[in-house]
């Protein structure tokens, strides 16, 4: 299946026409998202999630081709976007397998066969293992992510996969990205790390609610990226010891 995700420029939040028309992205594609906080992120994704047609405040036009052409009714009915947003909250009481099978029933496939699949590539993804009998609730927020990134991964059908800073999860970043990216999905990610953004082959630019810029990444950022992925290894391997009881030595740093 042919998959090609439009955006067409419209106005920032001053009224002025945005500095870049038009972005496509084809299945398996990375777009980073990035500005200060108040740049508009979040919004850009907004309009994507609702694939937009003028009719938001950007006036922005965001269109899902699948082989082609638009998708139908159908389709559009099941869910062609997915999103991975800062904040997820649990409100029903139940274990961490009752609700993959409960989401696995609402998207027609067999209830009972995702639960092992799905928690444990979850648990690749968070330090702190979770199990099928786990109870919702009871999940960290870096657990919980982990079980939605996962969810996602596997049994989403979307298409799209839009992720809001997923850094700030307490989860193995790295790990999460590759896994979404994995499974031929166009994902659009809002994101503050300089890793992660160094990671997509474009980042698009925002600031004061419109898309300033779309900048591809240069082979002397390739070996930038080298570079801060080996200290933030040293930091994530720092943190890890730390929080498990362990002590560090300053020659490891040197």
């Amino acid at each position: 299946m042919g998959v090609r995700l439009e955006i067409y420029g419209g106005t920032d939040r001053i009224g002025n026409r945005e500095a870049v028309e038009r972005i496509n992205l084809d299945a398996g594609d990375i777009l980073a998202v990035v500005g200060p906080t108040g740049s508009g992120k979040s919004e850009l994704l907004a309009d994507i999630e609702q694939l937009a047609d003028g009719d938001t405040p950007s006036r922005r036009i965001v269109r899902l081709l699948v082989n082609g052409s638009a998708p139908d009714a159908c389709l559009r009915a099941s869910s062609v976007v997915a999103t991975l947003s800062q904040r997820t909250n649990f409100i029903m009481d139940i274990t961490v397998g009752g609700f993959v099978d409960m989401h696995a029933a609402s998207l027609h496939k067999e209830s009972g066969a995702w639960a092992d699949e799905v928690v444990l590539l979850a648990n690749t993804l968070c330090g702190e293992p979770m199990r099928e009998n786990s109870l919702l609730q009871r999940l960290s927020g870096g657990q919980t992510r982990a079980l939605m990134i996962a969810d996602i991964a596997l049994m989403s059908d979307a298409p799209v996969v839009l992720i809001d800073e997923v850094e700030n999860a307490g989860i193995d970043k790295h790990q999460a990205l590759s896994v979404l990216c994995g499974y031929g999905k166009i994902t659009v990610m809002a994101t503050h790390d300089p890793i992660l953004m160094l990671s997509s082959p474009a980042r698009l630019v925002m600031s004061e609610g419109g898309m300033r810029s779309l900048v591809a990444v240069s082979p002397e950022e390739e070996k930038c990226r080298a570079t801060l992925s080996a200290l933030d290894a040293k930091l994530l391997y720092a943190r890890e010891l730390l929080r498990k009881g362990g002590t560090i030595q300053e020659e490891y740093f040197a």
